[in-house]
């Protein structure tokens, strides 16, 4: 019998089965085949289309005896209309399984579509309260393959979508087990061709991921649920998740400036890969914190923001928005587990530090990798000022599922400050 007042003594883990490798993007035709699969539709954006790596993928389909075809209308920044164009094209034809080829927009445009086409209702049906009403999938969704094209998402590890809701101008997410890719594929070929500047926002997305999780709150310093087949996805560091971690901010650490400067230097693409799918196996289960409730405020509430290497359009790309905050939430983060924030800078770094470096020593790290690939040095580079602290703190409170797993206990006032020092 589980009573609420005593801690949580179970963690939950799970990842899809993985084929990582060069050359493994050419097995997908011969994996949907192995799964019976009669048709397919194949889910990207322009962009990502016009590599030809989403029509090569039909052509396998073709050839297997696959009814297959493209859709390639996902935005960059999932909105809650773009998914909603995507599900009715879904809907114009049957399809027994999904194909997402892409960066998170396109994995979480086609979970979204995975969802809304096997289950009734919309998506703020099963958005995370408050935002949304939180309703669990109770049938099954079809078999969906995830080929991520960014070292950044992780995206084909979780359990998570991720949409921007244009009318409330906030990011908030559908997180259920059911979401999860039935398998991911990752060729780090495909991500050979990717902008500098979207690397670099890739590669900090990835750094977050493991970063967050590594020192979010333990799974055994948390309440433990009244119901244990209702554990949330989020369940808190823990001994598996923490091993992930810990391999994706060593590979970040080595491997990202070398990524973002050479794009054609192969072992960094096969090494951030590498990253990122080892920190998507870990915060697909342990959880991200608060930079990623953050995020999603500073992203939703853009207006003038262009960034380099992006479509012409107001937006704060995911890996950026993550990173805007970093630096001052782990100084605020760092009492929690001051070993633990000292390890994730040594891991970053490959130096030594000692308590004596402090809270500063993991803040440091981050500021100085940040520079090095030409990430926007605060809020400010996106329009953010004193004015909208309120607009960010209220979006910021809203993100249940992240604030449940941050260390410390959130307040408006330590959130203001924490968005103060990051302009």
């Amino acid at each position: 019998m589980y009573r609420s007042n005593e801690n949580e003594s179970v963690f939950t883990w799970a990842a899809p089965p993985l084929k990582f490798g060069i050359g493994a993007l050419d097995e997908v035709g011969a994996e949907l085949s192995a799964r019976g699969s009669e048709s397919c539709l194949v889910i990207t954006d322009p962009g990502v289309r016009n590599t030809g790596i989403p029509d090569r993928i039909r052509d396998q389909l073709l050839a297997a005896g696959i009814k297959a075809d493209v859709f390639d209308g996902v935005a960059v920044e999932p909105t809650d209309e773009s998914i909603d164009e995507a599900v009715a094209f879904a809907r114009e034809r049957e399809w027994d399984s999904y194909i997402a080829v892409g960066g998170g927009s396109a994995i979480d445009t086609a979970k979204a579509v995975n969802l809304l086409t096997t289950h009734p209702g919309e998506l703020l049906d099963y958005v995370t309260p408050p935002i949304g009403g939180g309703t669990a999938p109770w049938l099954p969704l079809k078999p969906l393959i995830a080929i991520p094209t960014t070292a950044g998402t992780g995206s084909e590890s979780t359990t998570i979508c991720v949409i921007d809701f244009l009318g409330l101008h906030l990011k908030a997410g559908v997180s259920h087990a059911a979401l999860r890719p039935t398998l991911a594929i990752v060729d780090p070929l495909t991500t050979v061709t990717l902008p500098s500047q979207v690397t670099a926002a890739s590669g900090m997305d990835v750094l977050s991921h493991a970063l967050e999780s590594y020192t979010s709150v333990r799974f055994d310093a948390k309440p433990a649920p009244e119901d244990p087949m209702k554990r949330p996805a989020f369940c808190g560091s823990n001994p598996i998740s923490d091993t992930w971690c810990e391999q994706a901010l060593s590979l970040v650490g080595k491997y990202l400036r070398r990524a973002v400067m050479n794009g054609r230097d192969l072992e960094a693409r096969y090494q951030m890969a590498l990253a990122s799918t080892s920190a998507g196996t870990g915060f697909g289960n342990a959880g991200t914190h608060l930079p990623h409730a953050n995020a999603y405020p500073v992203a939703g509430a853009v207006e003038n923001y262009q960034a380099e290497g992006y479509p012409p359009m107001p937006m704060v790309p995911h890996g950026q928005a993550v990173s805007a905050t970093a630096a001052a939430v782990f100084r605020w983060t760092y009492p929690s587990d001051p070993g633990r924030h000292l390890r994730a800078a040594e891991l970053l770094s490959g130096r030594t530090f000692t308590a004596t470096d402090g809270a500063d020593a993991l803040a440091h790290v981050l500021s100085e990798l940040m520079t090095d690939i030409g990430m926007p040095s605060g809020l400010r580079s996106f329009g953010y000022g004193e004015e909208h602290l309120a607009t960010l703190v209220d979006g910021t409170m809203k993100q249940t599922r992240q604030l449940a797993v941050v260390p410390r206990p959130v307040t408006r006032d330590a959130l203001t400050h924490i968005f103060r020092e990051s302009l």
